[in-house]
């Protein structure tokens, strides 16, 4: 596990107690000066922080006087306002009722017309299982069922239904389990993956879902147009087909033109009063309902009467009944042979002695009963599948048949053709809407009595009546109805029948009827629910180019989104054909479906302690199981349109997550990520990483001023270019003070870095630390900043240009322990020089030099970084210089050829330079400057006890001051308090000796300061500072950036001051120079 442990320095404790008391006793003072004025005042702020704002929370002004007429909870009224009693959170949850998502603005207007709030009282038969009933039976059992049964056999039409029951089922129980887990809203599939999966989940899959059932308006609208214009009333159709051929293009026109104006009126419709939607709901139920018994009754009445729907065969071919009457060549009458309508179809004239079809001529006619009945046995015959290309002529399988010439034109001949080429996996898309609709219940979440009881059970109790409707009809079918009607999709070999309804008692019309009242029906309410769950998503405020459709009627009612679903179901229309929509409405709510499962899947292994689901029978592989099956489905029934799919789905989710608003809704997603975090970070903790994976984690350490502002915003133009974005970046920044004084600065701090750290594009994170000192700050952020093995390696701060005032916070004696701490902690630390002189991330070098001086080998780090630095734009065409140093002993021309070799291992591009740096006399100046330096500590150090001295006066009077206006044991208390260092009980001879005594000690130091002799250690540090300095100016003083070896500071701690000179003179003349110390391991390898 992650263990982490932080040093806190002990002997400063005593030294701050002092203060601190001054500090406490001032702040009493003043609690207690302001005390009336407070008890004036609300008192609701409890401790300071916001909270996030609830329903369930008090946050209006409320009436105070009955809030805390008791004395029994008195030691808990502060905090009233932000945490109620929980006598108060009862009430209002008691009192919670659920608005339908997409009309807050109907029912605030209705509210203030109405007295009581109607309670919800439907159930689940009539809340649930009935609207999801409604929903799945429609359009493709009518219209399509019969043709995919013949088409793909029993069999297979068993494994396509069965696959479809079982995708809805499984989503159906993930869907029951999220919807238990406490209230859901109206709004659906949608607020359940938004509120599980996060707002870029929620709102691709809740565009997906809108778009789903905005196509299924489309199915629909066909559905209705088809019934009208092949069942219904043929003759109304606008376009006619003038050549042989042109039925299927002038039948698309119709379906376009009519389609059109059903939209129009729909709309309308619900724009007028969705109320009658609503109302006359029950009714097309009702048509469902009674259409299937129909069927059901035909069926069993086909056991001892089947109707009579004679079928003409020529040969083993299907012939359309709607150009002639008699299935006959030629009839007798009178002993006359007299030839038939179908013979002129077939012939060139009505003479028994003319030109006909080679198959016509070759193969008699036959009649056969087009339902032979549930005990014919033709269920054998209709086991197996029957695909055909398009335009291929519908056969019976074991009829004799002699076959004619090839080149015979089959158009203009009354056969029965197909529409459309057929395959399993079309058939899946086609069939894969008409077990859709499973959402309905929990669509009507805010109506329900108690909707955690009834949308499990009333979902699942539909599923299964409409599983066993379809899969008992696809028997029925096969074991009914021969297999040539059964594939022939239009019912031309019936006279125009509708296949379903032939099967159907006491009439074809109940279902024809029905059917059309269903579809019609089912149009209207996807026309009524799209818009709703449309502006649903707009109102959440996810997709920001989507809020207009947010706005409606003063009602609430959605006008605009009502608007933009009319015109995308109109697209839908063009296409014209319901064999073509089905697949893309299939896509859409397959990846709804999809999304459902991967929301409870993930919830489930997450075990988020808010997942507390009142459905127990649910598991997380049966819902990865549903969202395989879903995924396998979209690309079954067709690959090109699931990729398309899925495209659009990840758009409006990166779309989301550039521009959406940012929304916490405590969602897996978030929650799968810390789980994943947290995996890394364990695994990652096994071990430090490799040379070879080794690259900088940076703890930038900021500096702030008095308005929290960052003083050196390049500091952080120079990670983004050392980091381009990758691996861990920590800023970091100390207020000096006591947290809880200074937890409101802290937080406008944090935001300011914040707010910088994204103009800057430093992707990383920021921890702002309050310390009674700002070096033991600083040293808290060295030890802890970062988590398990994602924790920093190198640390980067700006060089202390004010160093020499003594004034200055970040003083040189706050730097040199940074670097004796960073050593400590094994390290690396780069020290940023005139970084204001550091270029921004818009600025471009389109020439120069990144110069490194290699003096001492440290871990290679001074190689890796320009390599770094030059993948950034900024330094991109900045050309690489390496020098190195060469003594006395050293062969330069064999350094160089080593050096040139090592570079080649290490794959680096760079220019070598070996420079000679002779052994000389150490030169006056250089003598001078140490001595000038020395005496420049030396003063400072008597400056300093000098103002010890004045500081421990001044408080030597202000506590004899005190002390005449106390009483005795208020002093001796006082005296007993404060620590034994400062000494508050001097005699009037000690106080003037001790004077005396300091003022001796000072004027012989001042004069000792003239007199002194530098030292021999610090005289040859100075010469090899002035010495490496002229080197580097002479080689570097143009270059766009040095990087230089940073030497240590000395282990005896009284040459500090003297280390910061020395640094001051290495580094004079340059205008950019990044001073790097390694942390002693190796960071760069020639190995791959």
């Amino acid at each position: 596990m992650p263990t982490s442990f932080t040093v806190v320095p002990v002997e400063a404790q005593g030294e701050e107690r002092e203060p601190a008391e001054r500090d406490g006793r001032r702040r009493q003072e003043e609690e207690e000066e302001g005390e009336e004025e407070d008890d004036e005042r609300d008192r609701g702020s409890g401790d300071g922080v916001a909270r996030e704002s609830s329903p369930f929370i008090n946050s209006a002004e409320m009436d105070r006087g009955n809030m805390y007429e008791g004395k029994n909870m008195a030691l808990f009224e502060e905090e009233m306002d932000s945490n109620p009693m929980v006598s108060s959170l009862l009430n209002k949850l008691a009192n919670y009722t659920n608005l339908t998502q997409g009309v807050v603005e109907h029912e605030a207007d209705e509210d203030s017309k109405r007295k009581e709030v109607k309670v919800p009282r439907m159930g689940t038969f009539i809340g649930v299982y009935l609207p999801c009933l409604q929903n799945i039976l429609g359009v493709i059992l009518f219209l399509r069922l019969t043709w995919i049964v013949g088409t793909a056999g029993v069999l297979e039409s068993f494994i396509i239904v069965f696959m479809c029951c079982a995708c809805t089922m499984l989503t159906a129980i993930s869907m029951s389990a999220i919807a238990t887990n406490g209230v859901v809203p109206a709004g659906g599939s949608y607020y359940m993956i938004s509120r599980s999966l996060g707002p870029e989940f929620g709102g691709a899959v809740g565009l997906c879902f809108y778009l789903g059932t905005t196509f299924a308006g489309a199915m629909y609208i066909l559905g209705t147009i088809e019934i009208l214009l092949t069942y219904i009333s043929p003759s109304a159709a606008i376009f006619k087909a003038e050549e042989v051929g042109e039925e299927t293009e002038a039948m698309l026109n119709n379906m376009r033109v009519y389609g059109t104006c059903i939209i129009i009126l729909m709309a309308i419709v619900v724009f007028v009063g969705v109320k009658y939607v609503n109302k006359l709901a029950l009714v097309f139920l009702a048509c469902v309902i009674l259409s299937i018994i129909a069927i059901y009754a035909g069926v069993v009445k086909t056991a001892f009467d089947p109707p009579d729907f004679p079928i003409c065969l020529l040969g083993n071919r299907t012939l359309s009944k709607r150009s002639f009457d008699v299935c006959a060549k030629f009839t007798e009458s009178n002993n006359e042979t007299k030839t038939t309508t179908l013979w002129r179809l077939f012939c060139d004239s009505s003479l028994l002695n003319a030109t006909c079809d080679d198959y016509f001529s070759l193969n008699n006619v036959t009649e056969i009963q087009g339902i032979p009945g549930i005990m014919s046995g033709v269920l054998a015959d209709n086991l197996w599948s029957a695909y055909s290309e398009k335009g291929s002529i519908v056969e019976k399988k074991d009829q004799p048949s002699v076959a004619g010439s090839e080149d015979t034109k089959m158009g203009g001949l009354p056969y029965v053709f197909t529409d459309i080429m057929t395959y399993f996996t079309m058939l899946v898309g086609i069939y894969f809407p008409s077990v859709t609709g499973i959402m309905a219940g929990s669509n009507r979440s805010g109506d329900l009595k108690d909707a955690q009881k009834s949308i499990p059970t009333g979902t699942i109790l539909a599923i299964s009546t409409t599983s066993f409707i379809y899969l008992s009809c696809i028997v029925l079918f096969g074991a009914c109805i021969e297999g040539v009607i059964l594939r022939d999709k239009f019912g031309e070999a019936v006279n125009g029948n509708l296949v379903v309804g032939t099967l159907a008692w006491p009439s074809p019309w109940v279902i024809v009827i029905g059917s059309f009242f269903s579809t019609c029906g089912a149009g209207l309410q996807s026309l009524t629910g799209a818009p709703r769950l449309l502006q649903a998503i707009a109102r959440d405020g996810i997709v920001p180019f989507i809020q207009v459709f947010g706005h409606g009627k003063a009602n609430g009612e959605p006008t605009w989104a009502l608007l933009l679903t009319a015109g995308i179901c109109e697209i839908g229309i063009l296409i014209a054909s319901l064999d073509s929509v089905a697949p893309i409405l299939s896509m859409f709510f397959l990846m709804c479906y999809m999304f459902v499962n991967l929301a409870c899947a993930v919830q489930t292994l997450l075990r988020t302690p808010n997942w507390r689901p009142r459905f127990k029978y649910y598991h997380w592989t049966l819902s990865f199981l549903g969202m395989s099956l879903c995924l396998a489905l979209m690309f079954i029934c067709s690959w090109y349109y699931a990729l398309i799919a899925m495209l659009i789905a990840g758009c409006i989710y990166k779309y989301i997550e550039y521009r959406g608003a940012e929304k916490e809704w405590g969602d897996g997603i978030r929650g799968l990520s810390l789980n994943a975090a947290r995996y890394a970070l364990l695994r990652v903790e096994d071990g430090p990483p490799h040379t070879k994976n080794w690259r900088p984690q940076l703890l930038v350490l900021l500096n702030l001023d008095s308005e929290q502002l960052v003083k050196h915003p390049r500091l952080l133009s120079f990670t983004s270019q050392l980091k381009a974005g990758k691996g861990l970046t920590i800023v970091g920044s100390v207020l000096q003070g006591i947290y809880l004084d200074k937890c409101t600065e802290a937080q406008k701090a944090e935001e300011n870095v914040k707010a910088l750290m994204g103009v800057e594009k430093t992707k990383g994170f920021c921890q702002i630390v309050v310390s009674p000192h700002f070096r033991d700050g600083i040293s808290y952020l060295i030890q802890s900043a970062g988590l398990g093995g994602m924790k920093h390696n190198t640390v980067l701060m700006a060089w202390p240009q004010s160093w020499k005032q003594t004034e200055n916070r970040f003083s040189w004696k706050n730097f040199v322990d940074t670097v004796r701490e960073t050593t400590a902690a094994q390290q690396a630390l780069l020290v940023a020089k005139n970084i204001d002189l550091f270029p921004t991330n818009q600025e471009r070098f389109t020439e120069g030099n990144i110069d490194v001086w290699w003096i001492v080998h440290d871990g290679g780090m001074l190689m890796l970084l320009p390599f770094l630095l030059r993948q950034h734009k900024v330094w991109r065409k900045c050309k690489m210089r390496i020098f190195t140093v060469a003594q006395m002993d050293d062969n330069s021309i064999q350094m160089k050829k080593d050096l040139q070799m090592f570079l080649y291992h290490l794959r680096l591009n760079a220019e070598v330079e070996v420079v000679e740096m002779f052994e000389n006399d150490i030169s006056a100046f250089t003598y001078e400057k140490t001595l000038m330096m020395e005496q420049r500590s030396q003063m400072l150090k008597q400056m300093q006890l000098s103002k010890n001295e004045r500081e421990r006066e001044a408080q030597l009077i202000h506590d004899r001051n005190t002390a005449s206006h106390s009483a005795p044991a208020v002093k001796a208390s006082v005296a007993a308090a404060v620590p034994e260092k400062v000494q508050m009980t001097w005699t009037k001879e000690k106080f003037v000796a001790e004077k005396h005594k300091n003022k001796d000690s000072n004027v012989s130091g001042f004069k000792d300061i003239f007199n002194m002799k530098p030292n021999q250690s610090n005289v040859r540090r100075m010469h090899t500072a002035v010495k490496l300095n002229g080197v580097v100016l002479n080689k570097s003083q143009h270059a766009q950036l040095v990087l230089l070896n940073m030497p240590g500071p000395p282990k005896n701690r009284k040459g500090d001051e003297n280390y910061m000179e020395f640094l001051e003179v290495l580094t004079e003349g340059l205008d950019r120079v990044l001073l790097v110390r390694g942390s002693g391991r190796e960071v760069i390898t020639i190995y791959s």
